[in-house]
């Protein structure tokens, strides 16, 4: 039985880019901010483009913010694509302006310490070995990648024996960055798998594999 993923439709984000590539996987896809239908599926997909406080504006709007939380306390899964992993930290600045984020985990969106920014085009990534996003993959595989804003340090602490750490991915483009983060129902990218081929299909696979 295809699980049911909701793309939230909150005005930013390739939300049908996404559509497609979720369909291809084998996902019941819809395109949607209702509240209650978002909360009913499976899995919820957060896309982003755009700027960081742009985003977190059309997220209250829709109540995404509420959503999001919401889905987390019962352990419903939750994956955020580019500026839709970026909100989840704690902060963004853009420009010398500060915006707050979700607070998922702490830590702060900045730009990207490269010659070249953006970061456009694709690269690889160091994944952990125990990575159920990237189960599959080579170490070679390529994803997409298009922004000018990262996270560079991963500052939450996990002591507790009890608790699994989050498995977190790096990227290098000038000074490493997080690229993808897998934390309990809560997994996301910086880079693009809707964009990514082969390589994102099966990104997108193991995330369905999970609901």
């Amino acid at each position: 039985m295809s699980k049911c993923v909701v793309v939230l439709d909150y005005g930013f984000g390739n939300v049908r880019s996404a559509e497609r590539a979720l369909a291809h996987v084998g996902a019941d896809v819809e395109i949607t901010r209702d509240y209650d239908r978002a909360m009913a599926a499976d899995g919820l997909l957060v896309p982003g483009v755009g700027a960081f406080a742009a985003c977190m504006r059309g997220l209250r709007e829709a109540r995404g913010d509420w959503l999001v939380g919401r889905r987390l306390a019962g352990g419903r899964p939750v994956m955020g694509i580019c500026v839709g992993m970026q909100i989840l930290f704690s902060r963004g600045i853009e420009h010398g302006q500060e915006a707050e984020g979700l607070d998922e985990w702490p830590g702060t969106v900045g730009p990207l310490q490269a010659d070249v920014v953006p970061h456009m085009g694709w690269n690889t990534v160091e994944a952990p070995d125990d990575s159920r996003l990237f189960a599959g993959l080579d170490a070679d595989a390529r994803f997409y990648f298009v922004h000018s804003y990262a996270v560079h340090d991963w500052e939450l602490e996990t002591v507790n024996p009890g608790i699994t750490a989050p498995r977190v991915t790096w990227a290098t483009h000038g000074k490493p960055f997080v690229a993808a983060v897998e934390n309990g129902p809560l997994w996301a990218t910086q880079f693009h798998p809707e964009k990514s081929g082969d390589a994102g299909q099966q990104l997108l696979t193991n995330w369905l594999a999970t609901l």
